[in-house]
């Protein structure tokens, strides 16, 4: 059986849609082909340049020899400084700027009696004009969008629930003004079509890795858009009805307009299971769904020690010697401890939303990292509530681009940081990782509680990043050891468990590990890759179980 039957409608039948129209199952397989078709010829991608002329600062500048103030080249930079050598060989003739680069200073006493024996040249600053120059800047290319018909989005399961046969839908964008989407083509498990300008699948139920869509847009501006891809999974539900099924529908695309899916999921190329991930790896509709009630004798020592929690009536004042509090001090303790451990839910919730990373994923991670107190452990270097490290800080800033290109312009010049963070000098590296630890930092002498709760609120954010940096990470170990997609290797729980280890031992506990379990042709899944943690990475299994639990 044909797992797809596709649809080419005209924009009247398309407007059809956007007012509720479904097309029947009838009228669905009317229009499949029914000969075979070559495959489409791969599309050019954007072709999308523009030069416009700009004004700006021109600075000018004379390269002058000392012997007779002859000016034997004028510079025209565009930045305040001296120009560089590089601006010098592009203004300057080839042996001027030989003679530039290997010049010395002219020693102190000739420059002061006789400036005229000084070898070479000198440079001075001659004046500020404003200048056009043309510039070529890209435009937006076309896009074309996924999306689903009819269906609910059940965040907390990371999945959609359809109550009739699915629809898909591919809609192109055009983002320049007087220019169209001409038509929408790629393939569908292999089939191709065509339509214009939406495209309409009714979704057959599928196996468990789900279908390969490739789809692309060519535009009226001459170009089209690049080649997008989704990979699709549809599964029928039909326990509590038989006679009225409904559906599950997965979809991984970066062309995805639904609300967001399951997290790493497209970047291990895997689904969650079917119906939603675990409850640890969920994230809920209200933060009230994230509250606990847990007796953490850490938090409530600390609470005591801030003076938020009066236990002088305690023995000992209700701490035990190593700073956690006593059964006394944690029973007084108890109604401030569960408001503490709870006050940061609404906030875990939004960044989860935005960052695409479980909530409970976060909240239990704050749980056994910090119990919810973002301050320092004593005689470490771990910070906030999830314990940031120099370490962690390089996680985060290597493997997850987009956060570097956020973070870096606040702490290094911009023109520094478009080079990338592995590209940067070992100074800057140190730089930004400190930065980033301080970030995450809050404790704050003078503030209430000895800490700075604003902050507190910016690290959540920090963290949740640094969590989609260590499942990169992750997916890359186990991709090079197998020589596969990490989703092809594992399932999407266990991957997060090993991205768990990563955040927690390190790459190379994780990579050991894996190498192990591989090498020994045992399954890549946690009960194997947990034997074989080295004891260089004391704690990860313990890490992981709790988390997970």
């Amino acid at each position: 059986m044909k797992r797809l039957r596709w649809i080419s409608f005209t924009f009247v039948i398309a407007l059809a849609i956007v007012v509720g129209f479904t097309p029947s199952a009838a009228q669905a397989s009317a229009l499949i082909p029914s000969h075979p078709v070559v495959a489409p010829a791969p599309p050019p991608g954007p072709d999308r340049f523009k030069a416009i002329v700009v004004q700006y600062n021109a600075y000018e500048w004379w390269l002058t020899r000392w012997s007779n103030n002859d000016v034997v080249c004028q510079v025209i930079i565009d930045h305040e400084g001296i120009p560089t050598l590089g601006e010098i060989y592009t203004n300057c003739e080839e042996d001027i700027y030989n003679e530039w680069e290997d010049q010395q200073p002219c020693p102190e006493e000739t420059l002061e009696d006789n400036p005229h024996r000084c070898p070479g040249y000198y440079i001075n600053f001659i004046s500020t004009l404003l200048a056009d120059k043309e510039i070529t800047v890209t435009l937006p290319p076309p896009m074309v969008w996924v999306s689903l018909d009819d269906c609910i989005a059940i965040s907390a399961l990371a999945t959609n629930l359809c109550e009739y046969k699915p629809i898909l839908i591919l809609t192109g964008a055009e983002p320049l003004p007087n220019e169209t989407i001409l038509s929408l083509e790629g393939t569908f498990d292999g089939e191709r079509f065509t339509c214009d300008p939406v495209c309409i699948f009714e979704l057959e139920p599928t196996n468990q890795d789900g279908i390969m869509l490739e789809f692309w847009a060519y535009s009226s501006y001459g170009d089209s858009s690049e080649k997008f891809t989704a990979q699709i999974r549809v599964t029928v539900i039909s326990e509590d009805n038989p006679d009225e099924p409904s559906w599950y529908v997965d979809v991984l695309s970066r062309q995805w307009a639904g609300q967001p899916t399951a997290s790493c999921a497209e970047t291990w190329q895997t689904f969650p299971p079917v119906g939603g991930p675990p409850p640890w790896l969920t994230t809920p509709q209200n933060s009230e769904d994230l509250a606990t009630d847990i007796p953490y004798s850490y938090l409530a020592g600390n609470l005591i020690l801030q003076g938020i929690v009066d236990a002088s009536d305690c023995p000992d004042g209700g701490l035990l010697p190593e700073g956690g509090a006593n059964p006394c001090g944690l029973d007084t303790a108890q109604s401030v401890v569960v408001e503490w451990q709870n006050r940061f839910d609404a906030l875990i919730l939004d960044v989860a939303n935005e960052a695409g990373v479980p909530a409970q994923l976060i909240k239990n991670l704050f749980a056994r990292e910090s119990q919810f107190w973002p301050g320092i452990f004593k005689n470490t270097t771990e910070v906030g509530l999830g314990q940031l490290t120099e370490d962690g800080a390089d996680t985060t800033l290597l493997w997850n681009p987009s956060f570097f290109e956020q973070f870096c312009p606040l702490i290094l010049p911009n023109n520094a940081c478009k080079k990338g963070y592995i590209h940067l000098n070992t100074e800057q590296q140190e730089i930004l990782r400190a930065a980033l630890v301080g970030s995450a930092d809050v404790s704050c002498p003078d503030c209430p509680f000895g800490l700075d709760l604003s902050q507190a609120d910016f690290s959540v954010n920090i963290f949740a990043n640094t969590l989609l940096a260590n499942c990169e990470q992750a997916g890359r170990i186990v991709r090079n050891v197998t020589k596969k997609a990490p989703g092809k290797a594992a399932t999407y729980e266990d991957l997060w468990k090993f991205t768990l280890v990563n955040y927690n031992g390190g790459p190379g506990c994780l990579a050991y590990a894996i190498q192990e379990t591989w090498s020994a042709k045992k399954t890549l899944d946690w009960s194997h890759v947990s034997g074989y943690v080295a004891e260089e990475c004391p704690g990860a299994i313990d890490y992981v179980n709790d988390i997970s639990q």
